[in-house]
């Protein structure tokens, strides 16, 4: 992707469809005249007395218990250094953003002018009413340091630099876990630092609460050691002052068993990680080049523990893993403050989670046969669904028990399920797929790629690294609309079906479809002119095995394309008929919704084998399918014939498939309200479970839902997902989105990995 589009399409995804990336979104019901009078006059009267009687009602009637500000004066934004408080804000707003859907905290981005840390502790404690916590982000040192302790000590709420102790709290989990692994005990080893900034002090006063013994710490920033000599220091870094002014770091780093680099690139020398003890850990977080390359230090020493501030390589110290997680547990105890114990907790969860057994989904976004706790795998991965309820539960015990929790909590248990429940409306599933996709692209048809959306979409296939895209359609037409879009990939494979040069191939795979179909009423003759059909091309381009996925349908009806794909790809083994499932990210999680495209009115058994499909196609996700054959009527409540089919189908997945989680029939707000379910029904193979898979007992009905789910809730959806194909193919809804059709391509990719997985075990 060239600079100046990389440049454009970023502009263009901060400022359309609406500027920014956050907004404000009523909570309340505001329909009525009676709304109105309750959500401001005179309603609103009876909550501010209640507050004024005791000011901690602020949580009980007001957001405040949910709201963090993210707070900056813009002096040290990212690699940007010094750009002061306004154009910080999109940081900011992306910081938001992350707290959103990490752990569901609604924040307000605040950009102060004020470069005086006076000034600027002033303004925060002015404002900090309004808020249940402060996140502190991108200002430089050292008026960072002087502003967190300052707020600290003068506010009753949760303060926390991010860029400090953010990146601390998570080398630490690693730095125990790494150390585990090595046989080492923290008392005894040797660090060297590279960087003296608010990070690196962060991490290695966190390090020193662990254990480490500052005589075995030595610190080294652009100047040298930091060594009782210097008048430059500040009191925060003299506490790892060493007394031999002369010592470099190529000689203090030989026989240390820890390098922990904050600093730039390439300070980090082969010849000096051969010097280290056995076993080294480097934790090499510079950005965007460490400061050792991962491939050169594995290359140098096969015993090195390593982890990078990179996503391309194992062991990412990402700050996401931390901040979004810490204050939730703050917010949810209400505490004052977060302290040490607090810091402690979070590190000892994240260090706890990378032992436990990896879901599949994670392993799937991975494109990883099973991670394990090991060299490779020392902290979770970002996209770990289970850290929001591992974290914050850590956190706010500490909070109670170091005595700086307003609010208790009793049970554990439901505070856990509420944790999960939080997640429910994020996205999260798709960028596990997406991540999927990109561990290992596969080649993929876009059997209408002169459409300028579709175009679009291969695009962004190609320039993430999610696939490898074949762009079947008019060759001129192709390349004019990829100079329209500054779609520069020489690489790609361009196909005219139809074009002379295009012949051979043609002739072959005409052969080809004219065996297939020979007896089928179909001619050489009828073969060569199907052929030159794209849909038939990129068929048959994907059952020879010259493509590893095919998509098509954005310009045809669903039919039109459906039907080369069935006559030219084999059904899996075991399958009597493909069916289709669409997932929905919905304010409940995904949920899955079968058969949305292609059996008009099945059977029980046909229903029963849709089940099973889509059992198969929810795990592909990495999800353990909850599913409910819904209907509507309640376990026997009708006799009607359509009511009677769905409990046939459950007769024979509770007598065929004992271990799935299946039941029904069930009406669709009993499947999906828990509570309501576990009352009425406390017999059901669903109790207690959530679920996230509805199988409908007819076309129209679950083909409705998911549309009428898409456009009341602007939910994203992802399919129809052909389920029971030899191959990979898929079909578009006609006039997707470009969104929709990347998301389509991640399936697609998924696929052909999970099939090339199963052909070879």
């Amino acid at each position: 992707m060239s600079k100046v589009r990389k440049r454009r399409e970023a502009l263009v995804y901060h400022a359309k469809p609406n500027p920014g990336k956050i907004e404000v979104v009523p909570t309340k019901k505001h329909a009525s005249q009676r709304d109105l009078g309750l959500a401001y006059s005179p309603g609103v009267a009876e909550p501010c007395i209640e507050i004024n009687k005791d000011k901690n009602n602020a949580y009980k009637y007001t957001n405040k218990g949910n709201l963090v500000a993210v707070i900056s004066n813009g002096t040290a934004v990212l690699g940007l250094g010094d750009i002061g408080a306004e154009a910080s804000k999109p940081v900011m707003e992306g910081k938001a953003l992350l707290f959103k859907i990490f752990a569901d905290i609604d924040v307000f981005d605040i950009e102060v002018d004020a470069k005086d840390p006076e000034k600027f502790i002033e303004t925060v404690k002015n404002i900090a009413p309004t808020f249940g916590g402060i996140n502190l982000e991108d200002i430089k040192a050292p008026e960072a340091f002087e502003i967190e302790n300052r707020l600290k000590d003068e506010l009753n709420i949760p303060v926390m630099h991010d860029d400090q102790h953010g990146t601390a709290i998570i080398s630490a989990a690693a730095l125990i876990n790494a150390l585990e692994i090595a046989n080492k005990n923290i008392e005894d080893i040797k660090i060297v630092v590279s960087g003296a900034g608010s990070a690196a002090i962060a991490c290695t006063d966190l390090y020193a609460f662990m254990g480490a013994k500052t005589e075995n710490i030595f610190m080294f920033d652009i100047d040298g050691l930091v060594s009782e000599n210097r008048t430059d220091l500040l009191p925060n870094q003299m506490k790892y002052a060493q007394k031999d002014q002369h010592l470099k770091m190529v000689d203090a780093i030989k026989n240390a068993d820890v390098f922990l680099g904050l600093s730039a690139g390439g300070v980090l020398k082969p010849e000096m990680l051969k010097s280290m003890a056995k076993d080294p850990i480097v934790f090499a977080m510079a950005n965007p080049e460490p400061e050792i390359e991962y491939d050169l230090a594995k290359s140098t020493r096969d015993d090195v523990i390593m982890a990078t501030g990179r996503t391309d390589y194992p062991n990412q110290v990402n700050n996401v893993l931390g901040f979004p997680y810490i204050f939730r547990g703050a917010l949810d105890v209400r505490a004052t403050k977060i302290n040490e114990e607090m810091k402690m907790a979070a590190v000892k969860a994240i260090a706890e989670l990378a032992k436990k057994p990896v879901p599949e989904q994670v392993n799937i976004a991975y494109s990883e046969t099973r991670l394990n706790f090991g060299k490779d795998y020392i902290i979770p991965k970002p996209f770990d669904p289970r850290l929001i309820g591992e974290i914050p539960p850590a956190v706010a015990k500490a909070a109670i028990t170091s005595g700086v929790a307003k609010q208790e909590i009793t049970d554990w248990t439901t505070y856990e399920e509420e944790l999960l429940e939080r997640m429910g409306s994020e996205d999260k599933i798709t960028r596990l797929l997406l991540s999927g996709a990109k561990r290992n692209p596969k080649r993929i048809i876009y059997a209408e790629a002169d459409h300028l959306d579709v175009l679009k979409a291969a695009q962004i296939v190609y320039d993430e690294g999610i696939g490898k895209p074949i762009l079947l359609g008019r060759r001129e037409l192709i390349l004019e609309l990829m100079n329209e879009i500054e779609f520069d990939a020489s690489n790609v494979q361009i196909i005219d079906p139809k074009s002379e040069k295009q012949r051979q191939q043609r002739e072959e795979y005409a052969e080809l479809l004219w065996k297939k179909k020979s007896r089928k009423g179909i001619t050489l003759f009828d073969a060569k002119k199907l052929i030159r059909e794209r849909n038939y091309f990129a068929a048959m381009m994907l059952e020879k095995g010259d493509a590893d996925a095919m998509l098509s349908g954005y310009s045809r009806a669903y039919p039109a394309v459906l039907k080369p794909i069935l006559e030219l790809i084999g059904k899996e083994k075991g399958v009597e008929k493909v069916a289709a499932t669409n997932l929905m990210n919905t304010a409940k999680g995904p949920i899955f919704i079968s058969d949305t495209s292609i059996n008009i009115e099945p059977s029980a058994n046909e229903l029963a084998n849709i089940a099973i499909m889509t059992a198969r196609t929810v795990k592909m996700f990495g999800i353990e399918p909850n599913m409910a054959l819904v209907s509507y009527s309640n376990f026997g409540s009708s006799n009607h014939p359509s009511a009677k089919t769905v409990k046939e189908a459950i007769s024979i997945l509770h007598q065929n498939h004992p271990d799935l989680s299946v039941d029904g029939e069930l009406q669709v707000d009993f499947a999906l309200n828990r509570k309501m379910r576990n009352q009425k029904f406390p017999f059901s193979k669903l109790k207690n479970l959530k679920v996230n898979t509805l199988i409908y007992p007819n076309l129209d009905a679950a083909n409705a839902t998911y549309k009428l789910i898409k456009e009341l809730n602007s939910s994203d959806s992802i399919g129809p997902i052909l389920m029971g194909l030899n191959k990979p193919a898929h079909i578009f809804q006609l006039g997707a989105s470009v969104d929709e059709m990347v998301n389509m391509s991640a399936v697609a990719i998924v696929d052909a990995q999970r099939k090339e997985k199963k052909k070879s075990l």
